[in-house]
């Protein structure tokens, strides 16, 4: 009887999915289309509401159980490169973005515009574009509604009385689903497909051209993450397990950036002010481990906001068109 129930409820939503697809899927592929399109379509049973007071309640759990970065200047310019990138978006709900204290070079998304970014990436990140490639990646599971796209196909296939677990072929697994679950976050929603993966790629390359960002950063994150992988083996592998940090994900990318994005003049790849703040970063993690660990401090550099910079606070440096 479940099963009766539940497959015209999925066929019902899938039509409706599939109604203007061909016309979305034309601008999809058009960058100059961004925040004109919705990516977000497909077989959802949540409204944009319910979404957002999901993602609310989940993201409290988080704050409760993380140790989140404090700083003022930090967490301030964090949330404005996500707040520039969420203005070159297709996305439809509004962000917060927070930093937390952690080992993992990593961030994460929730329901509803809630996005946190591990200090760890921040390291890894040299320039500013990198860091906002992997900003782009998790606004983009945000615009695309993954979390309760995947979420909807779970309750159907329970309404239908087969195991979750057969659809997720063998559970859910990775760095990120286990620090998720450690911050009282269901799995279910830190969980997401190759195709998942593969279409946050696509959109969050546009996202970040389209907020003046050289697309390269995206490439040049994922060749860090994966030169990490060789180094360490597992790390990142845990963390991208529906999507490995290879050499065929990186060659997709750059694929997708000639064919779709027209060559700038110019393009925003890192600024005074991220070097300023990202030392400012680890500076105060390499002071607080050495409280921690007991040992004498030693007198550092001024704090990043004595240090002037430029009239505007950055410096921007251009890297060449791609021809």
């Amino acid at each position: 009887m479940r099963l009766r129930c539940a497959l015209p409820c999925l066929l019902a939503l899938s039509a409706s999915a599939l109604s203007g697809q061909d016309s979305n899927r034309n601008r999809r592929d058009d960058p100059a289309q961004i925040g004109n399109r919705d990516v977000g379509k497909g077989v959802n049973l949540y409204s944009l509401e319910k979404e957002m007071a999901l993602g609310k309640q989940l993201a409290q759990e988080v704050q409760r159980q993380a140790k989140l970065v404090e700083d003022p200047l930090i967490s301030e310019y964090i949330n404005r490169i996500g707040q520039n990138l969420v203005r070159s978006s297709d996305a439809k709900v509004p962000f917060t973005f927070q930093l937390i204290e952690g080992d993992s070079p990593n961030a994460f998304a929730l329901p509803g515009g809630y996005v946190f970014v591990y200090t760890a990436l921040l390291k890894i990140a040299g320039e500013e574009d990198e860091l906002a490639a992997a900003m782009a990646h998790e606004i983009a599971h945000v615009a695309a509604r993954h979390m309760t796209r995947q979420a909807t196909k779970s309750q159907i296939v329970n309404l239908a009385g087969i195991p979750v677990g057969v659809i997720l072929r063998g559970g859910i697994g990775g760095a990120v689903i286990r620090q998720g679950a450690n911050l009282g976050i269901p799995a279910l929603f830190l969980h997401f497909t190759r195709q998942d993966e593969s279409e946050a790629d696509y959109l969050g390359v546009q996202y970040l051209y389209a907020a003046g960002y050289d697309p390269n950063g995206a490439i040049s994150i994922f060749e860090k993450l994966e030169s990490l992988e060789k180094k360490q083996p597992g790390t990142v592998a845990r963390i991208f397990s529906t999507h490995p940090m290879d050499a065929a994900r990186i060659r997709k990318t750059e694929q997708e950036i000639d064919r779709i994005l027209p060559a700038k003049a110019e393009y925003v790849v890192n600024t005074s002010e991220y070097t300023a703040i990202r030392q400012r970063m680890i500076s105060m993690e390499a002071r607080k481990k050495a409280v921690d660990d007991g040992r004498p401090q030693l007198r550092g550099r001024k704090e990043a906001e004595e240090q002037p910079g430029d009239q505007d606070g950055s410096t921007v440096r251009r890297r060449d068109a791609i021809e």
